[in-house]
């Protein structure tokens, strides 16, 4: 094994997650490559020191630049606002810097076409935050439709949905202004990631979004509460998907449902050690869901715990990206999601944004 400089840009709520992850991977999985906390890049150098203190860094600096330039950072993890992301990927893969970047990929589309182009020009390793289906219970949904265990997929409903701005009382703040920061820019790519991973890619689709809350304590919101969108896969299979910020009493509504010709899944984040099956086998009487608690003979638990039904946490999904992440850097192959399986986010996201201005199904772009 070796070690390998990590710099982390951003030292908030997702940069103390991959500072966590990146501490805890070596142990959990073993990995060859062993991170060590190089140097930590915030707004300030006196934010800077204080994450140094807090997680472990050996250094800090207030100028995103200066970490990318270090040669003892090899590899470089964006957890910064994303209208930052293209610039200082740009810059890491200028230098041979494998770069892992938190979701979305860029702040638009064109952000994201340029960051695969940077990626693919310079070979090394990229990946996207995409953490919420790296879960043992959603990897096994996707075990369980690429067997065939359902039959031929017929329907698929997701939805990403929170409720902290279901309040109309709550204060306007920063993720109230900018089309990046409402529901279809911030919420929605979490989910349509899930849809492509699960179903594969989506053909076409409509959308209708709104602002429910237009004022606000302090401010007037120039962007999305919620929306809904219809979708028809490559594969034929149709859909619909649900996003919502203002979806009072949830908190972690990422989940969906999965129907076949032989079964269906379902699947909610909120219970997220658990998926639910039914198949179409068996007595009518005797057929039911069933409720399968996650455990070691499911994707990527061994390494957390031993006991079935002892379950994981939203912190082991950041530790199991670390892993991926370190693999590629280790193999030189490709890791799912890349900076392309970004792009088809970001893709899908422009389509449904423009679909809701237009008032009606568009196609989505392919390439």
């Amino acid at each position: 094994m070796r070690e390998i400089g990590i710099g982390i840009i951003g030292g908030g709520y997702m940069g103390k997650a991959h500072a966590v992850a990146m501490s805890a991977v070596g142990t959990v999985f073993d990995t060859a490559l062993r991170p060590r906390l190089e140097m930590v890049a915030a707004s300030s150098p006196e934010s800077a020191e204080r994450y140094c203190a807090a997680y472990g860094f050996a250094r800090g600096t207030g100028d995103w630049r200066a970490l990318v330039e270090d040669p003892r950072v090899e590899a470089v993890v964006i957890a910064a606002p994303q209208e930052t992301h293209r610039e200082i990927a740009d810059a890491a893969f200028a230098r041979g810097k494998p770069v892992m970047c938190e979701k979305p990929l860029g702040a638009s589309v064109e952000d994201a076409r340029a960051m695969v182009a940077a990626a693919e020009a310079s070979g090394v390793a990229n990946m996207v935050g995409f953490n919420y289906i790296r879960t043992p219970a959603s990897q096994f949904a996707r075990q369980l439709i690429a067997e065939g265990a359902i039959g031929e997929v017929t329907w698929f409903r997701g939805e990403h949905t929170e409720d902290f701005l279901a309040d109309p009382e709550t204060p306007f703040n920063w993720r109230c202004e900018g089309a990046a920061n409402g529901t279809l820019g911030d919420l929605a790519p979490h989910m349509v990631n899930a849809a492509l991973a699960l179903l594969g890619p989506i053909a076409s689709l409509s959308v209708n979004m709104e602002t429910v809350h237009r004022n606000r304590p302090g401010g007037r919101v120039d962007n999305d509460d919620q929306a809904q969108l219809m979708c028809r896969f490559a594969r034929g299979t149709m859909g619909q998907m649900h996003f919502s910020r203002i979806a009072t009493g949830r908190k972690m509504g990422y989940a969906y449902e999965i129907t076949g010709t032989k079964g269906a899944i379902r699947f909610d984040q909120e219970d997220q050690n658990a998926i639910h099956l039914y198949r179409a086998e068996g007595p009518e009487a005797a057929r039911g869901f069933t409720r399968i608690l996650t455990g070691p003979a499911h994707p990527d638990y061994l390494p957390f715990c031993q006991g079935p039904g002892h379950g994981t946490g939203y912190q082991d999904q950041i530790i199991i990206e670390a892993r991926d992440f370190l693999r590629a850097i280790e193999t030189g192959e490709t890791v799912w999601p890349s900076f392309r399986d970004g792009l088809e986010v970001a893709r899908v996201i422009e389509t449904a944004r423009a679909s809701a201005h237009e008032g009606r199904w568009l196609d989505v772009e392919t390439e």
